[in-house]
């Protein structure tokens, strides 16, 4: 017990002030995509492929419109509109855009996806857009307390630790699984050029 709160003190003494962004009202409605149903909920992990450890949690929601929302990510493209580490117009191309951006020789890429009903869809679009900037080292928290007490998440409580978030989340009836690997060099510079060169769609 005494390890564990050491480890969450050490976290908080990590995590520097938020960042917020507010992307304008007009970018945010040019942006809109709306992928195709059925709805559904995807959390990203990455994990290091030296120990297995979490480093980092994602959160795609395709509800009434589709966003990834990236708690204290440094994943970013100039053609889509972020307010508060809620990126919008999320196309398929961009989320193949944001595995690539992550998964390399020292990071696997799980993505674990539910199906849910369009109601539990849009709680979970309103909950991710109203939960704020999120400091560093807190993405699985803010993820795993926006899923905490939705419908169908039960299986989710509140955690500071990406794998610990991604067992709960395999829990939930229905979850899919798929790593992803890439023996890319660990430097995602250029990863991350070519991504913000490259059409939304």
């Amino acid at each position: 017990m005494i390890i564990r709160a050491i480890s969450i003190a050490f976290l908080l003494l990590l995590a520097a002030c938020a960042e917020p962004k507010w992307a304008s009202d007009d970018a945010v409605a040019r942006a809109r995509y709306v992928a195709d149903p059925p709805r559904s909920i995807t959390l990203f992990t990455v994990v290091a492929t030296r120990n297995g450890s979490g480093a980092h949690s994602g959160l795609l929601v395709n509800a009434s419109e589709q966003v990834m929302f990236d708690p204290a990510g440094s994943w970013y493209h100039p053609n889509l509109p972020e307010r508060n580490d809620v990126h919008f117009g999320v196309t398929p191309k961009m989320v193949s855009f944001y595995i690539d951006y992550h998964a390399r020789i020292t990071y696997d890429v799980i993505e674990q996806t539910v199906i849910v009903t369009p109601e539990v869809a849009e709680m979970v679009l309103n909950r991710v857009k109203n939960y704020g900037a999120v400091p560093k080292a807190q993405c699985s928290h803010s993820v795993s307390s926006i899923l905490h007490g939705v419908p169908g998440f039960e299986a989710i409580s509140p955690t500071w630790f990406p794998n610990k978030l991604s067992k709960e989340f395999a829990k939930i009836p229905g979850a899919t699984y798929q790593r992803f690997t890439d023996s890319d060099a660990d430097d995602n510079h250029g990863v991350l050029l070519v991504q913000a060169g490259a059409p939304a769609h």
